[in-house]
């Protein structure tokens, strides 16, 4: 019978590069599994965390299998982001990819009695051959999600194929309300003696269908006549279970939950489940917590679903790789469509083998995650072209695509462009959806502009099914103001961002799904803005997982259909001035507002925000929010002066980043020129990237005068930068006159391409 061991205890961890261990190392760190060692330094804030190459090790003695010929293998759940696996000193196997689980059959390196040593190298150093090369948040090393020891029979289900637990299941309703379940399970090394017996189990552990089948041709369909839906509200769940027999014995067993659920996409009717269009609302999230980093438990996993789940949020994108099986197990149980990508991001590899990376990280999630019901879509890049476009760039992407329909051909593809990426051209009509990551009124334009962005692309091309992938803003909950305005970090404007980007999307049920960026603050190395460093702050939940951010509350308001009440700003406690508003978010059809203890007033909300103004009395006030059957409370503090800790410190007026890096074009001498722009062979241009600028001397002495010197090899993010093409920055930034693009253009011709 197959026997799991959990082998997270006790292990040896050497943070040094030191070589391969002979003996169990005792002079070291103790450490348990889950464990990254860029759980505090992933956060600084430079972009100098540590990237290194270190070893683990444990000791074990041989599992007995009392089955005949039994065979050992050790499982390892994810190993950021390359990682070798010795036992007793010899090289067992070897693996590329931070994201997913690996196994290797260890029987014959291992000792009939005594001791063994097992050895894990692992390297999160930076290479041209593994994903992600480029991207905001950090690549954590380290045996981040736990190992096991398993074993098995010498006749059992397969454990070796990329990762997989040996069975494929798909469920499919049909049009009497029942279902069929499509079962293949795949064995080794078993002779004409073996069966394999399935059964399924309803949720009250009653069996519902049985079949037998030869080992050797272990593939069937099964029939439940009355079969219960998963959706979103009751995601039902049955267990299949598969037994591999021989006579009256049972060598080994596997277990998976499946649901029972239809979808597709329209490009007028946005997304479809179970015949109901149910437009799909909801956030991205990074396996990340402060402190923790990616090494998290199963706990906190649920943890971070259940918070989601009480958003009202029915959907989510797990940025950017393979997340945790914990996390797929939560989104099956708790209700979620879940879009699951590899981590094919910002920059394409021009190394061979990166390709092939990609194609074997796409065949891990596939195989790995097929079973489950709450993933209904297979994302094959994020934001690629910010590393510029190419016929080989499309060429990947296509072959990605048939690789997921080869392999799964019941989940729909998509894909995550960036702003910037051209409405027309070849990177369109690839996948069976596509999304835009949008951050107008963040990284240049407006929030208003969001709608008509959408709404011309849709008149465009009505035949794409059209969703937005990100957006967002940062928010820090330190700083506030009565006049919240882009770039001033402030929870007031993210909210602010936020309830027009809720009520843009409710207007739109054709956009098949929104995924805000992001759910909770994240790690990133390289930032450090806002006066925060080493973090992304977009998120509406902080990264500890202690704050729920006003812009939290309006989309609860908006998509949980549970009674609320939230008076928003409960953070910006002292305020200066005579008349200030009070907001209230509510899905109920009217608030009554109270100050210490008398009535304001009542007001119908508009778009679930109720908007009341108050002229407090010197020191402290109490309000009482009540809306139907809820109520919700704050004190604030009139005060003469507000404090400083509400500014960001050194705030520049206009907000600083990218969005701003071109407001010096009309200092540099560049003359208007109304010809057509030119992109010479050998020369630069506005499509060349921030890099290959670098490399031009007296070029960059231009770029660098032109940006006011806002950009360059100090930048904390430059490793990621340089691969931008100065049309993406360009249009990050917005309200450029086109008469500056073509004369800046023009300017950058003159200049040679170093290699």
């Amino acid at each position: 019978m197959r026997n799991i061991i959990n082998f997270n205890q006790d292990w040896k961890f050497i943070q040094k590069d030191v070589g391969l261990p002979e003996t169990l190392p005792q002079d070291c760190q103790t450490v348990n599994l889950p464990h990254t060692w860029n759980a505090v330094d992933g956060n600084d804030g430079n972009g100098a965390y540590d990237r290194g190459r270190y070893w683990y090790a444990k000791s074990f003695e041989t599992p007995k299998q009392p089955l005949a010929g039994g065979r050992t293998f050790v499982e390892i759940l994810a190993a950021n982001s390359e990682a070798a696996v010795y036992v007793n000193g010899q090289k067992v196997t070897y693996h590329e990819g931070g994201y997913s689980i690996f196994r290797a059959d260890i029987t014959d390196y291992c000792k009939e009695e005594g001791e063994n040593l097992l050895v894990v190298e692992c390297s999160n150093i930076a290479n041209d051959f593994v994903y992600p090369q480029h991207a905001d948040f950090t690549f954590y090393g380290g045996l981040y999600r736990g190992v096991n020891l398993i074993s098995v029979p010498n006749a059992h289900f397969d454990l070796e194929y990329y990762g997989g637990p040996g069975i494929m299941v798909t469920p499919k309703p049909t049009e009497c309300g029942g279902a069929t379940f499509e079962i293949e399970s795949f064995v080794k090394n078993a002779d004409e003696n073996f069966t394999v017996q399935y059964s399924i189990f309803d949720e009250n552990g009653e069996e519902v269908a049985y079949a037998v089948r030869p080992a050797d041709a272990a593939k069937t369909t099964i029939l439940i006549p009355d079969a219960n839906l998963w959706d979103f509200d009751e995601p039902y769940l049955y267990t299949v279970v598969a037994e591999l027999q021989r006579r009256n014995e049972t060598y080994d067993d596997i277990e998976v939950r499946v649901g029972v659920r239809s979808f597709s996409c329209d490009p007028q009717k946005g997304f479809i489940l179970n015949g109901e269009e149910t437009p799909l609302r909801g956030v991205s999230r990074h396996q990340d917590v402060m402190y923790i980093g990616n090494a998290l438990s199963k706990d906190e996993h649920y943890v971070d679903a259940c918070i989601i789940k009480e958003l009202g949020a029915n959907t989510i994108r797990l940025a950017h790789y393979q997340h945790s099986q914990d996390f797929y197990d939560a989104c099956d149980e708790l209700g979620f469509a879940v879009w699951a990508e590899i981590p094919f991001i910002s920059v394409m590899s021009k190394n061979p083998k990166a390709h092939q990376n990609c194609i074997e990280q796409m065949k891990e999630l596939i195989i790995q995650n097929y079973n489950h019901p709450s993933i209904m879509f297979w994302g094959i890049s994020n934001e690629i072209l910010i590393g510029g476009i190419s016929e080989q760039l499309v060429e990947n992407h296509k072959e990605l695509n048939a690789l997921c329909k080869e392999m799964d051909s019941t989940r729909l593809t998509t894909i995550a462009h960036v702003s910037f990426t051209p409405v027309d051209g070849p990177m369109h009509y690839i996948t069976d959806t596509e999304s835009y990551n949008h951050y107008f009124g963040w990284y240049g334009g407006r929030m208003e502009d969001n709608g008509p962005w959408l709404d011309n692309f849709h008149e465009k091309h009505p035949d794409i099914c059209l969703g937005v992938s990100e957006y967002g803003c940062e928010g820090i909950i330190t700083y506030h103001g009565s006049e919240p305005k882009c770039k001033d970090y402030s929870e007031d404007y993210q909210a602010m961002y936020h309830e027009h980007m809720a009520k843009v999307l409710d207007e739109r049920p054709w956009i098949w799904s929104s995924h805000v960026w992001n759910m909770f603050d994240f790690g990133c190395a390289a930032r450090n803005e806002g006066g925060v460093a080493g973090r992304n702050n977009k998120g509406l939940v902080t990264m500890d997982r202690k704050t729920k951010k006003d812009s939290y509350y309006i989309y609860k308001a908006y998509w949980n259909p549970e009674p609320m009440v939230h008076l928003c700003g409960k953070r910006y406690v002292q305020r200066a001035g005579d008349d200030r508003e009070i907001k209230v978010y509510t899905n109920q059809e009217l608030v009554e507002l109270y100050m210490n203890g008398e009535k304001v007033g009542e007001a119908a909300p508009v778009d679930h925000i109720a908007r009341f103004t108050v002229t407090m009395k010197d020191g402290e006030n109490i309000f009482l929010a009540v809306a139907g059957n809820c109520k919700d409370t704050m004190t604030l503090e009139r005060v003469e002066t507000e404090p400083e800790i509400y500014t960001l410190p050194g705030q520049d007026e206009d907000g600083g980043g990218a969005a701003n890096w071109f407001t010096a074009v009309g200092d540099v001498d560049l003359p208007e020129d109304d010809s057509p722009m030119e992109f010479p062979e050998g020369k630069l241009s506005i499509k060349s990237t921030i890099g290959q600028i670098y490399k031009n001397e007296e070029a960059w002495k231009f770029f660098f005068k032109m940006t006011g010197g806002k950009v360059g090899p100090d930048m904390p993010m430059w490793g990621m930068m340089e691969n931008f093409a100065v049309e993406m920055l360009m249009g990050m930034a917005g309200n450029i006159p086109e008469s500056a693009i073509k004369a800046l253009n023009k300017q950058l011709n003159k200049f040679d391409i170093v290699e």
